[in-house]
């Protein structure tokens, strides 16, 4: 199943919009959206959200902004974030019952993912990717560590439209998808 990234610096450096990406999401049958916004301030983030969600009728997950969870249906992090909450636990308190996601990179990650209240985990990166900085590249051996985790895998990380990667339950696309709105 493919799963949607929605990052804002990606879509202003194809020039395209939130509606032409979305259009394309329900063309391509996305089943998740997540909005990813690094650079824009909260309250930008926030209106955002809310144009997303009128857009949007399936599952939209929110990219590090606990703050912004009445505005999504989950929410992801990364490793680093678990610093700066304390804990799963406290995350989980402000979400609620929402979905939670963690990024991963390897097998000691998963291992200790495994063992956390989250709903699926984010393992990569696949392969190199123009949407962040990535310092490790996993490749192929991502498949096999995939099997150690016993909450579904959403491979995140250069992954492609037409990669068929087994073990995971998603493949996170971003590029791609404003590739071929790009090319339209």
């Amino acid at each position: 199943m493919i799963y949607a990234l929605l990052d804002f610096d990606l879509i202003q450096k194809y020039n395209i919009t939130i509606e032409s990406f979305i259009n394309k999401c329900y063309e391509l049958d996305v089943k998740i959206i997540q909005y990813r916004d690094k650079n824009s301030d909260i309250k930008d983030i926030e209106q955002k959200l809310k144009k997303i969600r009128k857009l949007w009728n399936k599952t939209l997950i929110i990219n590090d902004y606990v703050e912004l969870i009445e505005y999504a249906d989950g929410l992801h992090i990364g490793q680093e974030d678990l610093d700066k909450h304390q804990s799963i636990e406290n995350i989980r308190k402000k979400i609620g019952n929402k979905i939670l996601g963690l990024s991963t990179h390897n097998e000691k990650e998963i291992l200790e993912a495994n063992k956390l209240n989250i709903d699926y985990i984010g393992l990569g990166a696949y392969r190199a990717t123009n949407t962040k900085d990535v310092k490790s590249i996993g490749g192929e051996k991502l498949i096999q560590i995939a099997k150690l985790s016993n909450k579904d895998v959403a491979m995140i990380g250069g992954v492609r439209l037409d990669d068929n990667i087994p073990n995971v339950k998603y493949k996170v696309i971003g590029s791609d998808i404003c590739k071929l709105i790009s090319t339209q």
